[in-house]
């Protein structure tokens, strides 16, 4: 038996079988397939049923000997096919089909099998709330099928689904915390109810006036909402400053500070605004257009091109970008960069298929 230990039953199972059918020499090496129990210590040829008793126990026992060797046995979960598994997930068993579905996602099966295994499989975990499964099924459906668009939708609402269950559990652990008011205001605005979502913002700032990003999400909201009234560009600029002194950091802040500014044609403070943006976040590809185009708006044509250039980089196929850049290449002179950037930007208008005409370069 080696090192492994033998269960009680399987030690029972051994005696008995030593004890009734224990095969004589000379027949076990002239009829090796017969079995001949011992009766009294007298060989004897047993009858049909004895021998069949005598072959359970030999079978019960290699069983249980096989068990008591491996601990770590296969289970009968374990030994469901693919399409079992799919055949118990449709009828509803989820729990039983589960771990089965996952390891169909990962076996060498046919693609058509992996799909319904792995759609299916997300349709159960969510019905148990597995959402670690879920996830793990969304991982692997987005693997091998990025481009198909049943799995994609598929995947669109498991995500709507858990973002629903994640916001129930901040609803009930903890209602009344900042971030349960914040993603009140979320779904307010997301329904165009901006009172009660400011009003969410505002309890928010009752009990912390120092928190995080409030006052920004604030400014943005009086600039979101269609009815605003005359006043929400200066009050939302208000909310801006107050979120810079709580975190100086925020680039969003700076750049539609610099939007508020170059609206109002004060492009000095827009090149600030746009240019402390930039520098907070050298990705912020429409601060840098912003910065670019606040320059040209100051005539200040050849320090656009750099701003103006990097947001070419990081948005290549953004038309404003070319349209700012032929403009300042224009103007200092440089026509043949500018004729390059209105090629470009006819090309993806062309693309486009907008219609809209684009202007020659100014001369």
């Amino acid at each position: 038996m080696g090192n492994y230990p033998v269960k009680p039953s399987a030690v029972f199972f051994l005696s008995v079988a030593h004890r009734r059918c224990r095969p004589t020499t000379d027949e076990a090496l002239s009829h090796p397939s017969s079995v001949f129990c011992s009766m009294g210590g007298r060989p004897q040829k047993p009858a049909v049923g004895k021998s069949r008793f005598c072959f359970f126990l030999v079978a019960a026992f290699s069983l249980l000997s096989a068990s008591a060797q491996h601990p770590g046995a296969v289970s009968p979960a374990a030994r469901i096919s693919p399409q079992q598994a799919i055949t118990l997930a449709n009828q509803g068993h989820c729990r039983e089909s589960i771990s089965a579905l996952e390891r169909a996602m990962a076996a060498q099966t046919p693609a058509e099998t992996r799909k319904l295994a792995g759609v299916l499989g997300i349709r159960c975990s969510l019905a148990i709330d597995d959402r670690a499964a879920t996830l793990n099924f969304i991982r692997s459906l987005s693997g091998d099928f990025a481009h198909d668009p049943d799995v994609l939708f598929v995947i669109v609402h498991a995500y709507q689904d858990l973002s629903t269950r994640t916001a129930l559990d901040l609803a009930r652990s903890a209602p009344q915390s900042a971030a349960a008011h914040k993603l009140n205001a979320e779904a307010l605005e997301e329904q165009g109810k901006w009172d009660p979502a400011e009003l969410e913002y505002e309890e928010i700032l009752k009990k912390d006036p120092d928190a995080q990003g409030i006052h920004f999400l604030l400014g943005r909201l009086l600039l979101s909402r269609p009815d605003a009234p005359p006043d929400a560009p200066a009050r939302a600029k208000d909310e801006f400053l107050k979120e810079l002194q709580i975190d100086p950091g925020n680039a969003d802040a700076e750049y539609i500070l610099g939007m508020l500014a170059q609206r109002a044609r004060d492009f000095d403070e827009a090149i600030a605004r746009f240019s402390q943006a930039a520098k907070l976040n050298q990705n912020f590809a429409e601060a840098f257009l912003g910065w670019g185009a606040a320059l040209l708006g100051e005539k200040k044509y050849e320090e656009a091109i750099a701003p103006l250039r990097r947001a070419e980089i990081l948005t290549p196929e953004n038309p404003d970008i070319h349209n700012a850049l032929a403009t300042a290449f224009a103007r200092t002179g440089n026509k043949t960069e500018a004729e390059k950037e209105f090629a470009i930007l006819r090309s993806l208008s062309a693309a486009d298929n907008s219609g809209a005409p684009v202007a020659n370069p100014p001369q």
